[in-house]
């Protein structure tokens, strides 16, 4: 099979090199790619991935027998549409399906409708009813977010009505905003394939979204755990509670689609689960986490998902565990820096080697054989090991003692698994 992804991020990076290890593929292309790519894949830089038109051109020059979308971008520009028009196999959501994750509003009473627990939550189209609704809830702990998809989903955790309100300014200026309660617990990624009569789930991934548990300022994915050491009455309930309602859910008002949805919950600590978004492609830094752990081929997943047999598949994954710890510019997420050197990224972390972790780069490009920064997170190392804190370690020891200059990380990514 002759594959092309698109997408250039440290996810795209990730789901690039699952496919190069599958034995079905005859050829694989990335468009544009990275840095890092290019050592397994054939990149494509000169192809715009949000272009339809460019991307069903790139297709037919390379004879691509199927084109794979796991990031944002492309779904929101109509690629997937374009493609099936045209006879080229896609997996992506439809655009009928993306209001689950580009409309909160839509997602917020679509679940509703099926009574899926969520955390309570308004929404607000300016500042000064914002102001109200929080001098009436002094001193509460909230996210806000904008109801619209931004770039990689920045959000706000704050009890500071003005920090919120000061937030909220950079959103309101494209839609609405969704303030929405905090509620304690554990943060968690539930990743599915779909096709028409069935899911496979993935293995859960815990996301850490803060630049430090204490932190109170915007920020993305820092880093992810994966599995999550939960009981199975957890794992039932969340079937039962929120993905079994949410594809009939999508049955019935026609959103269903074969492709990947991913499930951002929060597990609070009454061992209750809350969807809190819908995302109709993988999660970074989650996807970096939980793909290096499964073992099933990549195609004969896709194979069977066209067959709408995906129900039916016995997924094989690693009984490691893994931690992806995110290295990211200066200012992220607001205003990262852009066009700095990042020194380290040796062959020996590039490559692929049995026993030590692996690493996707994301927003880096080579400008002379020198790896320049081109926005905010630049690269994932991941660490594994037979319990967390092996993984942990693994993931920390190369991060120390390599000279990554101005990027900064979390230094606790996975520790509260394994630490009393």
């Amino acid at each position: 099979m002759r594959v092309l992804i698109l997408g250039s991020g440290a996810k795209d990076h990730a789901v690039a090199w699952w496919f190069s290890r599958s034995c079905y593929i005859s050829a694989l292309y990335i468009a544009p790619g990275n840095l890092a790519t290019k050592r397994f894949a054939t990149n494509l830089p000169s192809v715009n991935p949000s272009d339809p038109a460019d991307v069903y051109e790139a297709c037919t020059v390379y004879n691509i027998d199927f084109v794979f979308i796991g990031t944002e971008a492309p779904l929101f520009t109509g690629v997937v549409q374009y493609l099936t028009d045209r006879g080229i196999r896609t997996f992506g959501a439809p655009t009928r399906s993306l209001k689950l994750e580009g409309d909160r509003s839509f997602s917020r009473a679509f679940m509703a409708r099926h009574n899926i627990p969520v955390p309570r939550g308004s929404f607000f189209k300016d500042r000064e009813s914002l102001r109200k609704y929080l001098e009436k809830h002094d001193g509460e702990t909230f996210i806000i977010k904008s109801n619209s998809v931004t770039p990689s989903r920045i959000m706000l955790t704050s009890d500071s009505a003005e920090s919120l309100i000061d937030f909220a300014d950079s959103l309101l200026e494209r839609s609405p905003v969704l303030l929405e309660e905090h509620l304690r617990g554990i943060p968690a990624s539930c990743t599915l394939l779909l096709d028409n009569n069935g899911y496979l789930m993935l293995p859960l991934t815990s996301d850490y979204t803060q630049k430090a548990a204490d932190d109170k300022t915007p920020t993305g994915g820092m880093g992810a755990i994966c599995p999550v050491p939960i009981i199975e009455e957890l794992k039932d309930e969340i079937r039962e509670r929120i993905i079994e309602p949410t594809l009939y859910g999508m049955k019935v008002e026609q959103l269903s689609y074969k492709g990947v949805l991913t499930l951002s919950l929060i597990i609070t600590e009454d061992r209750k689960p809350y969807l809190v978004d819908y995302h109709v492609r993988f999660n970074d830094p989650a996807a970096q986490a939980m793909i290096p752990l499964i073992q099933t081929d990549i195609i004969e997943i896709l194979n069977a998902m066209q067959e709408d047999k995906i129900s039916s598949v016995d997924l094989s994954v690693s009984e490691l565990c893994s931690v992806a710890v995110v290295l990211a510019s200066e200012g992220y997420p607001m205003k990262p820096e852009t066009g700095r050197e990042v020194k380290g990224l040796t062959n020996m972390l590039l490559e692929p080697i049995a026993g030590y972790p692996l690493v996707f780069c994301g927003a880096l490009q080579s400008e002379g054989g020198r790896a320049i920064t081109t926005g905010g997170r630049n690269i994932t190392v991941v660490g594994f090991g037979e319990n967390l804190e092996r993984a942990n370690h693994q993931a920390y020891k190369v991060i120390k003692h390599k000279d990554f200059g101005r990027l900064w990380y979390r230094d606790d990514i996975g520790n509260a698994y394994f630490i009393s």
